[in-house]
Parts: structure tokens; sequence; C-alpha cells
């Protein structure tokens, strides 16, 4: 790194001032000691399951294994009490093949672009996967940003090419992905968000990870993520949504996340157009649990159909 760039680095974590790790560690251990009460935790199962972007991003993906989970994603179980997810995420080959199934329905699009996962791709390129897949119908557009360059403090050009794909996005909303585990510090975490969240539109998304690392979402970067997102608003009044992706694999996790969204930002944000779960195996643990609360009795995991993902 150059000294130049890495005092474009350092101005900006002096800029949106650094993280208290401790601090972050200690109030994220809280979130799992809060009593939810049976109505609480029904509002919260369904309301998580409004939240999944049910996902499938592996190499040996099919038009069939596509259609396969935008079923599951209309109707996740034979309970029809129980809510559609928020979207499908697909490659962006993928696109028109989900189009086919969820086209016109209340769950949207979502395809991962821009070289998903490494962002290693010429700009030109990655510019070119965002207009195919809008071209082809995606509601919404999942980037990577270029990690390498973050790290360096080539700090323009992270920011200059999320502008020059939220410009190729058009009306599609957008989701930055940082991956979390490659930024290496809670610091690094929270001056990631502000580049970002200075350049991106009311309800356009920052996003901890692709899923494709050893370490994925947290209660720590998820917390630093909000406290980003809240910071932001009260500076700006634009209200920028959030999505943690890849390990949340439990109803007893999501619930823990939810907490921490209302108790970071508050209800305005318990919805889907502005807090996702990235997310495949969580789904199926999501409609056990509330058949569970609905009959007193838990069903086989044979009785779920697979959502296999690389979430």
């Amino acid at each position: 790194m150059s000294a130049r760039n890495s005092l474009a680095l350092r101005r900006l974590l002096d800029e949106v001032g650094p993280v208290d790790a401790v601090g972050i560690e200690e109030r994220v251990a809280k979130y799992g000691t809060r009593s939810i009460k049976k109505n609480a935790k029904l509002f919260a199962l369904n309301l998580a399951v409004t939240m999944v972007d049910l996902t499938t991003l592996e190499g040996k993906d099919t038009p069939g294994k596509v259609a396969s989970l935008c079923h599951k994603a209309l109707r996740p179980h034979d309970d029809l009490a129980i809510p559609q997810t928020a979207a499908v995420c697909v490659y962006p080959a993928m696109v028109k093949h989900a189009k086919k199934i969820v086209g016109g329905t209340a769950v949207k699009i979502a395809s991962v672009a821009t070289a998903f996962p490494s962002g290693q791709a010429p700009l030109k390129t990655r510019l070119a996967e965002v207009r195919s897949a809008v071209a082809d119908g995606a509601d919404e557009i999942d980037m990577v940003i270029n990690r390498g360059a973050f790290l360096c403090g080539e700090l323009d050009l992270v920011q200059d090419e999320i502008s020059a794909v939220i410009e190729a996005c058009g009306d599609t909303t957008l989701k930055v992905i940082f991956e979390t585990s490659e930024l290496e510090t809670y610091d690094n975490i929270r001056a990631a968000s502000f580049l970002a969240m200075r350049v991106l539109r009311p309800n356009d998304f920052i996003k901890t990870s692709t899923g494709k690392t050893s370490s994925n979402a947290t209660l720590g970067n998820n917390q630093v993520m909000l406290e980003a997102i809240r910071d932001h608003f009260l500076a700006t009044g634009v209200e920028i949504a959030m999505k943690p992706a890849g390990g949340i694999r439990t109803a007893k996790q999501a619930i823990t996340f939810l907490i921490a969204v209302k108790e970071t930002l508050g209800d305005n944000w318990l919805n889907n157009r502005r807090y996702r779960f990235g997310a495949s195996a969580l789904l199926n643990d999501l409609v056990r649990q509330l058949i569970k609360e609905k009959t007193g009795h838990y069903q086989a995991p044979y009785s779920f159909s697979e959502a296999s993902g690389s979430y």
C-alpha cells in the first residue's frame, strides 16, 4: 500500500470513527439472553421467512433446480399460512429461468454479479454482467466490492465502481457485498459501510458476505454494519437496508439477528425492504419451528424439501 493510499484509508477511518470491538462483542452477547414469548416468537418466525433470499449459487445449478427453488420460495410448506420468501437469489444465467416461475409475483429475483464471489474481472465485464441480469428480469443485483483495492486504500476506485454498478442497475435494487472476513477488522467494516452508503440510494443494501469463505455473517459484523446504517441515517436521513449472508442456519440465530435490528434501528427496519437473510438451510428450520408452534410437535427433517445452495 502506498503512503498516499494508506493515508486515504486512515483519513476515512478517522472520519467515521473507530469501533469499540469489546463493546460490540458484549452487546451482541446480550441479544441471545432476551426472553421471547410465544406470540412474539410466532411474529419473528413469520417475519424471518418473509426476509429470506432463498439461494442457490453452485456450478451445478440447472434450470430445473432453479425452478424447484422458486416453487419453494412461493410456497415454503403445505400450510398456506406460512408466507412466501422475499426473493430467490441465483447466478445471472439462471435469472431468465427464475422469471418463468416467480415473474409477476411478490417474490423478487436477485442475482449475484460483478464476477461474484471474487470481483476479480475488468470493470467493463462486471458491468456487462449486471446489465445482462437486469435485462433478463433481475429485480435486485448483489455485487461484490474490490476488497484488494479497499485494503490498498484505493477508496475512490471502490466508490466509483459502486457508482458505475448503480448506473448499470437503473431502477434495480443494489446490494453491496463487503466479504467482511476479508476486510479483517471491525474498523474496516465500518469504513467500507460508509464508503458504500455515501453513493447508495435509499433502500439499497449493504451485505456482509458471499457465503463462499470460511467466515460469513456474525452478530458482531452485523452489529457494526447496523450501527453504521444508524449513524448514516441520523446524519443524512437516507435509509440504507442490510443483508447478513452465510452461516445463518437456525431459527434461533435468525431471531437473535432480528433482536439486533429492533434494538439498533427500530421497527422501521423490521421488513423485507430493509432487512434480508441470505440463506437456504434457514428456511426449513423456520418452517419447522412454525409447525411446532402450531401443532406442538416437530416434523421429521425429511418432511421438508431441500433448498440447497451455498449460503
